[in-house]
């Protein structure tokens, strides 16, 4: 299946603080605009253009109910996001487990010198 041209990138879309919480309340449920107002101090106008922000991103669906907009997630992008991040667990994995290797050496030969 073709990627869908993006005007965002998923990153830049997700970078917002009130975009990553407008993903967190969508996560369970579709819901239209002026339910999901109700959850941020800001105008209908505010939260719609972050939820446009999400929507240019592929990270949400909008769907016409009657003269309602609904959106909905759609975590399919987040995988770009998740293999960005797998690829730094790995360097700091290894890292924390030089230090770890380290630390317990240092133990053993503080404790052998007592």
């Amino acid at each position: 299946m073709p990627e869908v041209s993006r005007k965002h990138d998923v990153f830049q879309a997700i970078a917002d603080p009130t975009r990553r919480k407008l993903l967190r309340l969508l996560v369970n449920e579709e819901m239209p605009v002026n339910s999901i107002t109700e959850h941020f101090p800001m105008s209908r106008t505010a939260v719609s253009k972050h939820l446009h922000v999400l929507s240019d991103a592929g990270l949400v669906k909008e769907r016409k109910v009657g003269r309602e907009t609904h959106y909905s997630l759609q975590p399919e992008p987040l995988q770009e996001v998740k293999q960005w991040v797998s690829y730094y667990e790995r360097f700091w994995e290894n890292k924390l487990s030089v230090l770890k290797n380290y630390i317990e050496t240092e133990d053993k030969d503080s404790g052998e010198s007592n």
